[in-house]
């Protein structure tokens, strides 16, 4: 593979690596934060102005990331060496042309094209890779959903072929909510109201016992996978997350065969000899131990917000380091607690209209082994994450107790 050495130490100099961040949220921002720590300039862009990486980025951009002329434009304005698309909301076909001119995008075009298309995914995943999935089809109409929920039976779940966070996505019981579950596709998916037809995916509802997220880099040494994430979801978002999740070894080895597998498939179709970073690949463990394939973000996964309290190296840290070209190997994906010891994560949401302000610090964070990261979203529009909890703990039971103690703590009032 390539062999990368970029300018580094003085982001503010005449020839930074300069990096342009698309998604400046509470992940962007931890990107954001571990590049300027190796010396790297940012530019963190977003669909509007104060996102969390733009206040710690040496550059902001707002702009409409779905908008071709706009991020070429912008593009061509900053002059990236590499792009780092943190959110799925882009104009793909940009970001192909910026790669075809010499600018590394991370961990390509083509795998975050593909990544954001659950039937491209979905497709490499079953039907070239051979990795274990739920039954599933697609449809692009509700005739064709109606056959399809037939076939793969109820109940099942119907998704956009394009959404993030469990938008348009609904669990189907019987043939008289097809109609409803089609039409929340398409009114949650990307894009919507184009005055186009999403695709969608339907896929049996599988049995399942837990969801694991296997952290998986991609670096200039090869590949690796952090240890296991457990995870609590609330209507397709995540709630919790704690390392390591605790797994029967067959279990493991199997989530991590399939971690790899996924990445590597993804990574031999990247269309580039550098398709670096951290993907955060979503699996199901059913009840009757089966491992199945769901999801990969290539990117930093909101569970792996656990990373800032269990390994030495955050997910964030080592995405920057992949992207940079640096070796990413066993050693550097370890982690930093006890054999016996956990870790965990816990998202505070805030409901309300305004600011969200934090009080009662001291209190939250009396406890060793807890910690605090606020987002400082500007406002809140109804229901939005505004921070996580960390804590480190005896057991993973007990990280976890102390990550909520310390979200129940703070008092938080929307102004």
């Amino acid at each position: 593979m390539t062999k990368i050495n970029p300018v580094v130490g003085t982001p503010l100099g005449s020839h930074p690596t300069r990096v342009l961040l698309l998604g400046s949220g509470e992940l962007g921002k931890e990107v954001a934060i571990a590049l300027s720590r190796l010396g790297v300039w940012v530019c963190a862009a977003d669909s509007y102005d104060g996102a969390p990486a733009q206040q710690v980025a040496q550059a902001h951009e707002a702009i409409d990331m779905t908008d071709a002329t706009a991020l070429a434009d912008l593009i061509a304005r900053v002059k990236p060496d590499i792009i780092v698309p943190e959110v799925e909301a882009i104009a793909t076909d940009v970001l192909k042309d910026a790669q075809d001119h010499g600018v590394r995008v991370v961990p390509s075009a083509g795998i975050a094209a593909t990544c954001m298309d659950r039937e491209a995914l979905r497709t490499l995943a079953a039907q070239e890779l051979g990795l274990p999935t739920s039954d599933y089809r697609f449809a692009g109409s509700l005739d064709e959903l109606k056959q399809a929920a037939a076939q793969v039976g109820f109940p099942c779940v119907v998704k956009p072929r394009m959404s993030s966070s469990g938008h348009g996505q609904s669990v189907v019981r019987d043939a008289g909510q097809l109609e409803q579950a089609w039409q929340e596709a398409q009114e949650g998916r990307r894009g919507a109201g184009d005055g186009t037809v999403s695709r969608v995916i339907v896929e049996r509802l599988v049995d399942l016992d837990y969801e694991l997220t296997m952290l998986t880099v991609s670096s200039v040494a090869g590949i690796v996978t952090c240890a296991p994430i457990g995870q609590r979801q609330e209507d397709g978002d995540y709630r919790d997350s704690w390392q390591p999740a605790r797994v029967d070894p067959e279990i493991l080895d199997e989530a991590r065969r399939i971690a790899r597998d996924a990445v590597a498939g993804l990574v031999a179709h990247a269309g580039t000899d550098t398709p670096w970073g951290v993907f955060g690949v979503e699996l199901f463990v059913l009840k009757d131990g089966r491992v199945l394939f769901n999801e990969v973000s290539p990117r930093p996964h909101d569970t792996g917000m656990v990373t800032m309290a269990s390994q030495r190296l955050s997910e964030f840290d080592l995405h920057a380091r992949a992207m940079l070209g640096l070796p990413v190997k066993e050693g550097h994906v370890a982690l930093s607690i006890g054999k016996f010891e956990g870790a965990a994560s816990h998202a505070i949401v805030v409901e309300g209209y305004g600011e969200a302000e934090f009080a009662d610090l001291d209190e939250a964070l009396a406890t060793p082994g807890t910690d605090l990261r606020v987002f400082a979203k500007p406002r809140v529009e109804g229901r939005r994450r505004m921070g996580v909890a960390l804590a480190v703990g005896s057991d993973v039971e007990e990280a976890r107790i102390k990550a909520v103690q310390v979200a129940q703590a703070l008092r938080i009032q929307v102004v």
